[in-house]
């Protein structure tokens, strides 16, 4: 099930919010059909994303893991690119994107949502 750390959410709303940010998305698909049902709802989610100005940058297949330790593999990953922090909340609370993310939420057993912003020298 995909959820959000209460604590970490709401530190991630109330930084200064005048950048674009990307969002590292690490899937572990289910079993049972989930790398299908995650294609479906990339392509329900699209339009919706464009409606606050984010944009997918790229998402891919995972290959196996090329360093030592405890790295993890994942099934797969998407960078998405949102305008603000406020538009990734706004988008969160869309309806649309509610109902589009059912089916997204079915296709993921583990998930990893994280943000990064641009080096203050590369801007």
């Amino acid at each position: 099930m995909v959820s959000f750390s209460p604590s970490a959410f709401d530190a991630f709303l109330t930084e200064d919010d005048d950048t674009p940010v990307i969002m590292l998305n690490l899937i572990r698909f289910q079993p049972d059909g989930g790398r299908d049902r995650y294609l479906e709802y990339l392509k329900m989610a699209e339009p919706i994303l464009a409606r606050f100005g984010a944009k997918i940058l790229f998402g891919g297949d995972g290959l196996p893991v090329l360093t030592t330790g405890e790295a993890r593999a994942w099934d797969a990953m998407a960078l998405v690119q949102y305008p603000r922090r406020a538009a990734f909340k706004a988008m969160v609370d869309d309806p649309d994107y509610q109902a589009a993310f059912q089916v997204g939420q079915s296709a993921i057993a583990d998930i990893v949502l994280q943000p990064f912003k641009r080096f203050a020298s590369l801007t």
